[in-house]
């Protein structure tokens, strides 16, 4: 009998997907419940499992465009395990290596893996890609899942060594201390690697089908992080078993082979018009929706006023070797506008303060969120009680944080329970702009570049280095009064950087 495999409905308004992969080739023997197939959709990636054991049948190749309801695959439910096939004869003869539940010694014990805490301000999470497949056999702390939240992607370890059973899908939003998958607790009995090499070896035509589909192909993660990249898998040599590309592949991977290409089209005078359209990530699409609440959700205003960046200037010209040589971190401005904002911020605590529904909520320390941009999106990480750092010591901070932040190893504690936040919109050439509030904070303070512009001194007009800077602050817990004069002490201790020191 030949059981039909047809893609199931996905969601009311999706009627075609798309053939993203086969996890077994045309001929195998599959497993009733084994994963199959991935399937793409607009708007998440999921898996078919085979809903019958027997001889698999494909009918729709990779990259294939299918509607709803379409037969994908075939299922021979009279074949058996030992139908002769190369390929299903050296699996059970040289027992290779497999994430089956056949091969693990049960125990009994289900162990439930939930969402954890992740930040105080954060109460739900999107399931961006399983590393593992339902059915694997996963070790203990071996990571499984990795998930976004609307400030950071982290990664999800198994809890315990056994069977994994996946209840959240990919794409799936789902709240803090939910349930998103179970451990079915166990030991393997499959043969050590080295046995399982061997037996390999004697299986060239097995190898040889594999081959056909892993290599070249990246593994979930590593297709994450390509589309990320807009780099093509078929730019990237694979290291992994069989030319499998793996996580750290596409993590060493660049654009220099597309930016090669594109020169070489300019030389040559190619009028390309071509377009693409890549997946927005789980992160971007979470960002969005966290900024659009803002601006639906506060009564944001900006105030702005201008800074004579002579002072400052002069200052990091006159001591920045000494100040590199001591402490072996550069001199930047990002610490003088950190400390006049600590001190702004006592002086006016309530732009320094959170509103929560019917209280006000003030802080008597400055937790310093400072904005960073990364290839996956804008994070904020967070400088603990800077009003009691020295110039070096926020200058290591931020050197620190913004490393770990490019890298992408930041902690979720890092980048949460900030008071304020500084953004440098300066360094890629903004002139002036209205920064958006980092909830639940009250304000945020932005940062322009610094232009050469006439400036009234002392009755004469002068050319000075100017800095345009703006305050973006909540109105509802924010007066007129205070926001404008705490951006004016600002400037005021800017353009008199003995001010900072003295605190006065």
């Amino acid at each position: 009998m030949h059981f039909e495999v047809k893609i199931p409905p996905v969601g009311e308004s999706i009627t075609e997907v798309t053939i993203s992969s086969w996890k077994k080739n045309n001929g195998d023997f599959v497993e009733q419940d084994e994963i199959i197939c991935e399937v793409d959709s607009d708007k998440t990636s999921f898996e078919i499992p085979a809903e019958k054991a027997g001889k698999l049948n494909i009918l729709k190749q990779e990259d294939e465009t299918v509607e709803v309801g379409t037969i994908v695959c075939t299922i021979d439910t009279e074949s058996t395990n030992n139908t002769p096939s190369s390929q299903s004869e050296n699996k059970n003869e040289d027992h290779e290596e497999s994430d089956s539940p056949d091969e693990v010694h049960k125990t009994g014990e289900i162990i439930e893996i939930v969402v954890p805490e992740v930040g105080e301000s954060i109460t739900e999470v999107t399931i961006a890609e399983w590393t593992k497949e339902n059915g694997s056999f996963v070790e203990k702390d071996e990571i499984i899942c990795e998930i976004d939240s609307d400030k950071a992607t982290f990664e999800l370890p198994s809890d315990a060594t056994g069977i994994l059973q996946i209840i959240a899908q990919s794409g799936d939003t789902v709240k803090v201390g939910d349930v998103v998958c179970k451990i079915e607790v166990g030991s393997s009995t499959s043969k050590p690697k080295e046995s399982q090499s061997s037996s390999s070896k004697t299986a060239p035509e097995t190898k040889r089908s594999n081959e056909s589909y892993v290599k070249g192909h990246p593994s979930p993660a590593a297709n994450k992080i390509l589309n990320e990249k807009g780099i093509s898998p078929s730019e990237v040599k694979g290291s992994g078993v069989d030319g499998r590309i793996t996580k750290e592949d596409a993590l060493k991977a660049s654009k220099s082979q597309k930016e090669e290409k594109k020169g070489v089209s300019e030389e040559t005078g190619d009028n390309n018009r071509s377009s693409r359209r890549e997946k927005i990530t789980n992160l971007r699409k979470t960002i969005s929706k966290r900024l659009v609440s803002v601006k639906n959700e506060t009564a944001m205003l900006t105030t702005f006023n201008e800074v004579n960046m002579k002072p400052i200037m002069d200052v990091r010209k006159k001591y920045k070797d000494q100040f590199k040589e001591k402490y072996e971190v550069g001199l930047g401005f990002m610490s003088f506008f950190t400390k006049a904002c600590c001190i702004a911020l006592k002086e006016w605590p309530a732009v320094n303060a959170y509103l929560d529904e019917n209280e006000i909520e003030y802080h008597d320390y400055c937790d310093i969120s400072i904005a960073v941009s990364t290839p996956k999106g804008l994070v904020v990480p967070v400088i603990r009680n800077a009003e009691k750092l020295s110039f070096q010591g926020i200058e290591s901070e931020i050197i620190r944080l913004a490393g770990k932040a490019r890298d992408g190893k930041l902690t979720i504690p890092e980048m949460t329970g900030g008071t304020f936040t500084i953004t440098n919109g300066g360094v890629f050439g903004s002139m002036m702009s209205t920064p958006i509030i980092n909830p639940p904070q009250s304000a945020i303070l932005g940062m322009h570049n610094i232009v050469q512009r006439p400036f009234a001194e002392n009755g004469e007009v002068v050319i000075r280095p100017i800095m345009f800077v703006a305050l973006s602050y909540d109105h509802r817990i924010i007066d007129g009064r205070e926001s404008v004069s705490f951006l004016v002490r600002v400037k005021q201790l800017l353009e008199d950087p003995m001010r900072l020191l003295l605190n006065v």
